[in-house]
């Protein structure tokens, strides 16, 4: 049956803790990697904003960056360290696109959010794939709707993802059953086993005898 593959994506989402103890580890991780100002400016923004958890990672980068450059190495250290995962946080956004350039979709990844059509950071450890009929109703998008969509509104698909291919039963093509033997061939057998165990007992009965 001939097939396509698509890599179906989830966003990333994020939330950050800015107690002390959080804020200690992240100041010792940024210093093994000369990064003591970002350390600054978290602490600075954490003076403002409170232990947390705060799940709008988008909006914490944003303060944090008013005050140092936030290079994609520091936003880097802030998801991997600082953050951790919440599926009750906002999305975490990975592009901006300006506003009336580009139409909001989706289903590939376009979303619109505050007046603009960003596009979403997708989480890895959600990334899935589908098979998907060559001739499902509606195509990809179709069978994405009916299938993806209920159980995750959030998903998303790369069209450059999509592979079209053919999954074959080799079983059903290649195999070639081995025919059924007759009965007169089994009860040859049968019988020969018999001989043959009738042979060993004489022998055992003969060697206690003796």
């Amino acid at each position: 049956m001939r097939k396509s593959r698509v890599t179906v994506e989830r966003p990333l989402r994020l939330a950050v803790e800015l107690s002390p103890e959080h804020l200690e580890r992240f100041r010792a991780a940024c210093a093994e990697v000369g990064e003591e100002p970002l350390a600054e400016g978290v602490e600075r923004v954490a003076a403002t904003l409170g232990d947390g958890p705060h799940r709008d990672f988008n909006r914490f980068a944003d303060a944090v960056g008013r005050g140092i450059n936030l290079t994609a190495k520091r936003k880097k250290l802030l998801q991997t360290v600082l953050a951790f995962r919440d599926q009750a946080a906002e999305p975490v956004v990975k592009k901006t696109h300006r506003p009336g350039k580009t139409e909001p979709d989706p289903l590939r990844g376009l979303v619109e959010r505050s007046g603009c059509v960003v596009e979403y950071e997708p989480d890895g450890e959600l990334r899935d794939s589908e098979q998907v009929p060559l001739l499902a109703e509606g195509g990809v998008e179709g069978f994405l709707r009916r299938e993806v969509l209920p159980y995750a509104p959030d998903a998303w698909y790369d069209p450059a993802s999509v592979k079209v291919g053919y999954e074959i039963s080799f079983t059903r093509h290649f195999y070639k059953p081995q025919p059924l033997r007759s009965l007169s061939e089994i009860r040859a057998d049968i019988m020969a086993l018999e001989r043959e165990n009738e042979a060993v007992l004489a022998e055992v009965v003969g060697a206690d005898s003796k």
